[in-house]
């Protein structure tokens, strides 16, 4: 297999005779799990089919020049164990992110700003200092938010997000729960689980000051912590294979070997599609509950106005069947100015029906969508497609009662991704934990 970034046997701080581990897949949770790994004295290969590391979250070239992200991203300051990797390895989150409160605010203005302070008190400032609202609505968001506490956040695990909202207004439903389902669960309300949204809302809410606040990446995504890793891992002692696709997983004593290159432990951090065709024969049942997953595509449209500047780095957009984006992103605005400035980043969250459509009528419905949405004259001069990428399995559906496979396969075997059982939907956050968690499993 080719070795892009490699360091021979015994070099940096792996003993020659630690345990041999293969960590297949060079996404979020396999760089999470390989650096785990690496702490803990264990001989470390990390095999990526992909020519870089980055998985989902990673920087592509267009065939014009351009250095986009593979979709827009963001974290919130709940995410703990994300900050610390980055720190870790050497990333320095107050340089690479722009940290703000939580606003969720649409073009004229309106919206919901979580300011600072406790967070029970910062949510109860921003509900009654959201402009459009009537004192009901109000009231009745309050009333709900107070039962999902006094139930610790859970619900019936056959609920949906509709069911736990429908005691909301209207105005609440849209400007508010839709926006923020689709954001993090990327499934529509209507099919997304209530639990797994409880959770989130719990963590991003209400577990600390600043858990809500949003982090901007001020750069493409591999800046975030691909680039960071790489050169830490081999420094290591560790080896980081790209264009290297695992092809074959067998048991080999009390080890594995992985395309007969023998193992001690292996961590399958790959795609949930790519780890059922690894376990196929070794773990069938295993394999049949990570290849039943149905994926939702996510869409970003990149668009260019010269001179134009929002009046908030992200908005929140009304979508519907002829306006597809649910968020913009203001790039010009996080990262200063620079090479960005005046680029749009569109994003539609549970985009299978205009992935359907087709990208080039995505795109045009979009510019049509930016000329409407926003007060006249904000547009310095008038948008034009830069560019339309296509994420089409993005997330897995995060329906109510999903059946997602445990972390632990085998003697020697773990999974790591955001797809596993456990209380998140596809999140950065989940794949690093996930990660450390299957690194820690083996031994680390």
């Amino acid at each position: 297999m080719p070795s892009a970034q490699s360091t021979p046997a015994g070099v940096g701080d792996i003993a020659r005779g630690a345990p041999r581990l293969a960590v297949v897949g060079g996404g979020w949770a396999g760089l999470a799990a390989a650096v785990q790994a690496c702490r803990a004295g264990q001989r470390v290969t990390l095999f990526e089919m992909a020519p870089q590391l980055g998985g989902r979250a990673r920087r592509v070239r267009t065939p014009g020049g351009l250095s986009l992200d593979n979709g827009q991203h963001i974290l919130i300051g709940a995410y703990r164990e994300t900050l610390a990797l980055m720190r870790s390895v050497g990333v320095v989150p107050e340089r690479v992110f722009l940290r703000r409160p939580l606003a969720l605010v649409d073009p004229d203005g309106n919206g919901l700003r979580l300011g600072s302070g406790p967070p029970m008190l910062a949510f109860l400032r921003a509900v009654f200092g959201r402009r459009g609202w009537s004192l009901a609505d109000r009231l009745g968001l309050l009333r709900v938010a107070a039962g999902w506490a006094l139930r610790r956040f859970r619900c019936d695990p056959a609920a949906s997000v509709d069911d736990l909202t429908r005691g909301l207004s209207p105005a609440v439903r849209r400007s508010l729960i839709d926006p923020l389902c689709v954001a993090a669960l990327n499934t529509p309300a209507d099919r997304a689980s209530g639990q797994v949204f409880l959770r989130v809302l719990r963590d991003a809410l209400f577990s600390g000051r600043g858990s809500a606040d949003l982090l901007l990446p001020r750069t493409d995504l591999s800046v975030l912590l691909p680039d960071a890793v790489a050169p830490w891992l081999t420094a290591k002692g560790a080896e980081v294979r790209l264009s290297a696709r695992a092809r074959r997983l067998e048991r080999a004593g009390s080890g594995w070997s992985l395309d007969d290159e023998p193992f001690d432990r292996v961590i399958l951090a790959c795609s949930a599609s790519e780890a059922a065709r690894l376990c196929g024969d070794c773990a069938p049942e295993w394999a049949a509950t990570a290849a039943a997953f149905d994926y939702e595509p996510i869409i970003t449209v990149l668009l260019h106005s010269r001179g134009t500047r929002l009046a908030q780095p992200m908005t929140v957009l009304a979508s519907d069947d002829a306006a597809p984006a649910q968020f913009v992103f203001d790039l010009g605005a996080i990262d200063g100015g620079g090479v960005r400035d005046g680029w749009f980043s569109f994003v539609v969250s549970g985009a299978r029906k205009w992935s359907e459509r087709g990208l080039d009528t995505t795109a045009e419905a979009i510019l049509l969508q930016a000329r409407s949405a926003f007060p006249a004259g904000t547009w310095h001069t008038p948008p034009t497609v830069l560019s339309t990428l296509a994420e089409r399995r993005a997330t897995f559906l995060c329906t109510p009662g999903l059946r997602r496979p445990p972390a632990a396969i085998a003697v020697g075997l773990q999974a790591a991704g955001d797809y596993l059982a456990g209380p998140y939907p596809a999140t950065l956050e989940g794949a690093v934990r996930s990660g450390l968690a299957a690194a820690r499993a083996l031994g680390s």
